[in-house]
């Protein structure tokens, strides 16, 4: 959990994604690439938010939903209900973050995890309670014409051996990819 000196405690905010050598995450609104291995599912015995930019949201079929220990937050500031599947809409990640600790998600909710688009990538990664970003390296070039925003590598470092994440090269339907975590360096000293 995150807070700061005289704040409430937050949960933690995580970043997940796969981008191509370039940097590319989508082409038009849709996945560039076909590897249904790279997913996210809970490990913990609590539930998972989700956090999805509008464009995002719409652009992921959704014949699997709901997923199993997942809530799912729409980000918009222009829809006026919550869309077809999803379970909650917000306007942005604070307001999704203070949702998350309030009664009763406060005692279900372990993570959240915020999985597209652009923006909403730039925004978590300047959030406080943003800690690690799950990247998948995506070894192929890939035309796309969205993109992973760049970060501060100095600030997130690369895990080696993370608990959970296979180190080694993975292959799927003939496209080689490695999962990294980068994990966000604190400093103790006020």
């Amino acid at each position: 959990a995150c807070s700061a000196p005289g704040e409430e405690v937050h949960k933690p905010v995580h970043l997940i994604a796969a981008a191509c050598s370039g940097g590319g995450i989508g082409k038009d609104g849709q996945m560039p690439w076909d590897l249904p291995s790279i997913v996210l599912f809970s490990v913990e015995t609590k539930m998972n938010m989700m956090v999805w930019g509008k464009l995002c949201w719409y652009s992921v079929p959704k014949p699997d939903f709901p997923l199993p220990n997942v809530l799912h937050v729409v980000l918009s500031k222009t829809l006026e209900s919550v869309p077809d599947h999803a379970h909650f809409l917000c306007e942005d990640l604070d307001a999704t973050v203070r949702l998350a600790v309030q009664p009763p998600l406060a005692d279900l909710i372990e993570t959240i995890w915020v999985v597209g688009e652009t923006q909403v990538y730039e925004v978590a990664l300047k959030h406080p309670c943003c800690d690690l970003v799950y990247l998948t390296d995506v070894m192929t070039d890939f035309d796309c014409n969205v993109f992973f925003p760049e970060f501060d590598r100095g600030l997130f470092k690369v895990q080696e051996g993370f608990p959970g994440v296979p180190s080694e090269i993975q292959e799927e339907n003939g496209i080689k990819y490695k999962f990294q975590v980068f994990k966000k360096e604190t400093s103790d000293a006020v």
